[in-house]
């Protein structure tokens, strides 16, 4: 009977080892890829939140011609012929767009 249990006792201890540090899928990489996929989520959450930021203002922008004039002057400093575009930054050389984008 005590063979036996040792026997159990080292296949148990052995088989631990394995899942533990060996196997291809040990817990440092199981939880190195859920820590992983908790930062994508997260981000895949961002994301998401511009997406829809970006399509608000796609469709408040291209449905309005003096809209569009106005925002290309706005975000690209595009300008007509024979016009001056000044641009007005902060004390940290930031421009208010780049604020507001923040």
């Amino acid at each position: 009977m005590r063979t036996l249990r040792n026997f159990y006792v080292a296949s148990f201890v052995a088989w631990l080892v394995w899942i533990v540090v060996l196997d291809n899928n040990n817990l440092r990489i199981v939880f190195s890829n859920r820590m992983k996929m908790k930062e994508l989520e997260n981000e895949k959450a961002i994301l998401l939140e511009k997406i829809s930021g970006v399509k608000k203002e796609r469709k408040e922008v291209f449905g309005n011609p003096k809209m569009l004039e106005k925002w290309a002057r706005e975000k690209y400093l595009m300008r007509r012929p024979n016009e001056e575009v000044y641009v007005i930054v902060d004390e940290n050389n930031q421009t208010a767009e780049s604020k507001k984008d923040e």
